[in-house]
């Protein structure tokens, strides 16, 4: 029997100029991660690491880098150093959050992570962090904002609470028009829904009996209700669709239907049957921002050959996407129910634009060499 795989743990930047409330965020997120294990990377600029004494003692591993800017490293091996430390098996994360110094350049930070030797990590996204009242301004005293907007795969427009609601509109389109594709979410205090950094971690019950009491404990009950996630309803800013098929999905149409997704679908997670294009093996699909990537993954004894996915996004047609979808079924010879009658070959070229972004399963703890069938860097780069 095939002991279990060691799943790749997501590693977020996140990131904003001075004073956008990236670590009010990430204060946030600690305190409502339903038991999700958080490893936070502080990248604070200066000697004193107000920041990293912020947020210290919240999570299960903090690193903080103390003076200069992570992204100034030559190379991804100092960034490598501290996710080692992150990404031990007795740290048992769930996600990895870097929080950029605010006058970092967040492209450098993605390009170091897409960099990294460690097969024990997966890019989950840069989050940019925008200030609403101080936008226009911002823009003026550092105009790169305007690239930083460009290659971000999630927008937080915060403190929206400070100003009007025809500036908040104007604001927000702006932000859109600079993001492209990026989902544009409206936050006060940063406040927005942790499913769309990470997925609520699942713990054994025994776990959770003899846990000691934790820092995301004591600060809920510093929220003036206790309730700050649902009475804030985080999650009427951003939209959650389901799909499942018992119809294998065919490669080519599904591969069309993700190079073309819509601007605003931030996340997307599940796993997809390719019916005879691979009938050994079922493909767990991530794909955040214009980050695409496939981790195959054998057909367990009995399993039933299903395709499921879960799409997020903010200003989405769910309705569109849930037909878009079904529009990728494949039919006839091409149903894995009615095996050989597809042409062989046909069904080859089909799989080729799937396998451009497969990657194996990290290696067990012990074992540091990727086996990869592709490069996910170059993968990466096409995506």
């Amino acid at each position: 029997m095939t002991p279990p795989r060691t799943p790749q743990i997501p590693v977020v930047v996140l990131a904003g100029f001075l004073g956008s409330g990236k670590t009010t965020l990430l204060n946030h997120l600690l305190r409502n991660r339903a038991g999700t294990r958080i490893g936070v990377i502080v990248n604070d600029f200066g000697a004193i690491e107000i920041d990293a004494m912020t947020v210290s003692g919240q999570v299960g591993s903090t690193v903080s880098l103390g003076n200069g800017c992570l992204c100034c490293a030559v190379d991804a091996s100092e960034l490598d150093t501290f996710l080692e430390t992150l990404t031990r098996p007795s740290a048992r994360l769930d996600v990895i959050v870097i929080e950029a110094s605010g006058l970092a350049e967040p492209q450098e930070l993605v390009r170091m992570l897409l960099a990294s030797d460690n097969p024990h990590i997966l890019y989950g996204g840069l989050v940019e962090v925008v200030d609403a009242a101080e936008f226009d301004r911002t823009r003026q005293r550092h105009p790169e904002i305007d690239r930083h907007l460009a290659v971000a795969d999630l927008v937080v427009l915060n403190k929206t609470d400070q100003v009007g609601e025809a500036e908040r509109e104007r604001l927000r389109a702006a932000v859109a028009e600079l993001s492209g594709p990026a989902a544009v979410i409206s936050a006060v205090h940063g406040r927005i829904d942790p499913e769309l950094f990470f997925d609520p971690a699942l713990r054994p019950d025994h776990e959770d009996k003899v846990r000691q009491l934790t820092f995301e404990d004591l600060l809920r009950e510093e929220a003036p209700d206790g309730h700050e996630g649902h009475d804030d309803h985080l999650h009427a800013s951003y939209e959650s669709v389901d799909f499942t098929s018992d119809i294998p999905m065919d490669p080519r149409r599904f591969m069309e239907f993700l190079d073309s997704r819509p601007d605003g679908l931030y996340r997307i997670k599940g796993f997809a049957d390719f019916g005879e294009g691979d009938r050994d093996h079922t493909y767990a699909l991530h794909a955040v921002g214009r980050f695409l990537r496939f981790v195959p993954r054998p057909w367990a004894r009995g399993e039933q050959r299903l395709t499921q996915l879960v799409m997020i996004g903010a200003g989405i047609d769910a309705a569109a996407l849930s037909a878009g979808l079904a529009a990728c079924r494949a039919d006839g010879a091409e149903r894995a129910d009615e095996p050989g009658r597809a042409d062989a070959a046909e069904v080859e070229r089909a799989m080729w634009g799937v396998l451009r972004y497969v990657q194996e399963q990290a290696p067990e703890p012990e074992v540091f060499d990727a086996h990869g069938t592709a490069d996910p860097r170059e993968a990466a780069a096409e995506a």
